[in-house]
């Protein structure tokens, strides 16, 4: 059982990864992003997770900073935009995103998305392990692939992903996937774990909720850590974030693990990884 804010899974390079952590997407450069993180730290959390298409990076490291909290107790993830897909253009990117953040490495970098049209991740990848293989980041992986994109990638690859960030919620459980992530030691991570909040009241979600003592959205958390997903929830309220951590008291039992499962209608509120070419 998980059961503190500091536990970790441990990817299959050996490196050590938080289960929980916070999220800054759509979190505004400046003052809000910086809170965010701020509060996060201080509350406990060890896991921040940021991109550069997200345009908050300098903000996140200004927090890191400030938190006066040692590098190394800490977890930092960041990826790889679209259009900056390529070999020489990720080995750039890469710098460029350290550089905002203000970090000598990165806990954790990521291809965003697979980009079809463009068909470039595998040049991406061929950067990113030579970042890797420099001691630039501690591990290396992809968000948003299915299975043929990760077929695709680890048939060339010399280092195989390790972690692998998707949409995932009680209504987008993807299964199959998650299934060869575990067949691959590649660590499933959820984005969107409360699908941008629309299955919040959920009856059957509610209920639960109820028998616990918690809210939906801490329900929808500890659902993911019971299912071995790592989860990044984003707030931008002091109160929420707190909120949001509060998830390792208590345990879901197999009948409310299953009735949530049975909530599955792989539906998404993000774009479909096949057809998302944004540059």
């Amino acid at each position: 059982m998980v059961n503190s804010l500091q536990a970790t899974t441990t990817l299959h390079n050996g490196v050590k990864m938080p289960w929980f952590g916070l999220g800054v997407f759509l979190v505004e450069e400046g003052e809000e992003v910086y809170n965010s993180v701020k509060w996060a730290l201080e509350h406990g959390y060890k896991s921040i997770d940021t991109a550069a298409v997200y345009g908050n990076e300098e903000g996140v490291g200004k927090a890191i900073k400030d938190s006066g909290i040692p590098r190394e107790e800490l977890f930092i993830t960041s990826k790889l935009w679209n259009g900056d897909q390529g070999y020489e253009e990720t080995l750039q990117a890469f710098e460029t995103s350290l550089n905002k953040l203000g970090l000598e490495y990165l806990d954790l970098y990521l291809i965003h998305w697979p980009v079809p049209e463009l068909n470039k991740y595998k040049e991406s990848w061929k950067a990113m392990e030579k970042l890797y293989n420099d001691g630039k980041i501690r591990a290396i992986g992809v968000s948003n692939f299915k299975e043929h994109h990760l077929e695709d990638l680890i048939s060339e690859a010399q280092v195989a992903p390790m972690v692998n960030q998707v949409e995932y919620h009680p209504h987008l459980q993807q299964r199959s996937l998650h299934e060869f992530c575990k067949q691959h030691n590649i660590q499933l991570e959820a984005w969107s774990p409360l699908k941008q909040g629309k299955i919040l009241d959920d009856p059957t979600l509610t209920d639960i909720a109820k028998r616990h003592g918690k809210s939906t959205a801490q329900v929808i958390l500890r659902w993911d850590l019971q299912q071995e997903v790592v989860t990044i929830p984003k707030s931008v309220k002091q109160h929420r974030i707190q909120d949001n951590a509060d998830v390792f008291d208590f345990e879901l039992t197999e009948e409310e693990m299953k009735l949530i499962q049975d909530m599955n209608k792989e539906e998404r509120v993000g774009p479909d990884p096949d057809e998302f070419n944004k540059r």
